[in-house]
């Protein structure tokens, strides 16, 4: 595996948006090199001037997994240049086949580095939770991806929009939590926080000690979205979605061409 070509070809397909071939489609990719990919596209962003504002977990929830053909988390990192705003429409034009996930999002107070960390300290180093938008989008053609290809592209991760209501965690019950969905004013689906490894949190444990092995840590101020708890929707021009969940809030994002 050629780790700078395969960079390369994902920074251009993002310039482009003319999309790739899937790696796995024609060569051997390991989890090492996937993330090494990765790691490197993040290293090109911070040096054009991006900074890393948290992190996201990828299939989590058995709706995703099954979407995807794949068994295992994932994770990806968020951009200062992918955050976007609630009261404003989002262009798709910067996108290529993009897709909206509804997920509760950890906001921390104190840094995470595994191994070894626990829920008890995930619950300790949380300042608040939030209910939260992630846009996927894939460079890789027609979503034919394999987990190698959507580690290697940043987790298919593409913009977030983080919720203005928020809950201390001591106020609420996350995998308890219902989340109703809605498209464009008519009700399309509703999840539970559950759907999430069984409890959110247990995501973000196994998120900080999954990076661990990279020597990358969760820091204090950062955003981690713990994992869809329902199936990736496309978007379409003129879009609106909106998810309520349970006793923590809402978030809506609205997107135009």
């Amino acid at each position: 595996m050629n780790i700078q070509e395969a960079v390369d070809a994902l920074i251009e397909a993002e310039k482009t948006k003319e999309t790739i071939e899937a790696f796995t489609a024609h060569q051997k990719i390991t989890k090492d090199e996937a993330y090494q990919i990765q790691l490197d596209i993040i290293d090109y962003r911070k040096k054009n001037g991006a900074k890393v504002v948290g992190k996201k977990i990828g299939l989590t929830s058995k709706a995703m997994q099954d979407m995807l053909g794949v068994s295992t988390p994932d994770y990806g990192h968020l951009l200062d240049s992918m955050m976007y705003r609630e009261d404003t429409a989002i262009s798709l034009d910067q996108f290529i086949q993009p897709k909206i996930e509804f997920e509760i999002g950890f906001v921390l107070k104190e840094k995470l580095k595994g191994p070894g960390v626990t829920i008890e300290d995930v619950i300790k180093a949380t300042d608040y939770v939030v209910p939260a938008v992630e846009i996927i989008d894939s460079r890789i053609r027609d979503w034919k991806i394999k987990f190698e290809d959507t580690v290697a592209d940043n987790g298919s991760s593409a913009g977030a929009i983080i919720g203005k209501d928020s809950k201390q965690l001591s106020e609420i019950d996350l995998p308890e939590v219902k989340m109703s969905l809605y498209k464009n004013d008519q009700s399309i689906d509703t999840a539970y926080g559950s759907a999430v490894m069984g409890n959110p949190v247990e995501a973000v444990a196994w998120l900080a000690n999954e990076v661990g092995a990279y020597d990358i840590s969760l820091d204090a101020g950062e955003v981690i979205l713990a994992g869809a708890l329902s199936k990736a929707i496309p978007i379409e021009d003129g879009d609106h979605f909106k998810a309520v969940f349970e006793n923590l809030g809402t978030v809506s994002a609205t997107f135009k061409i």
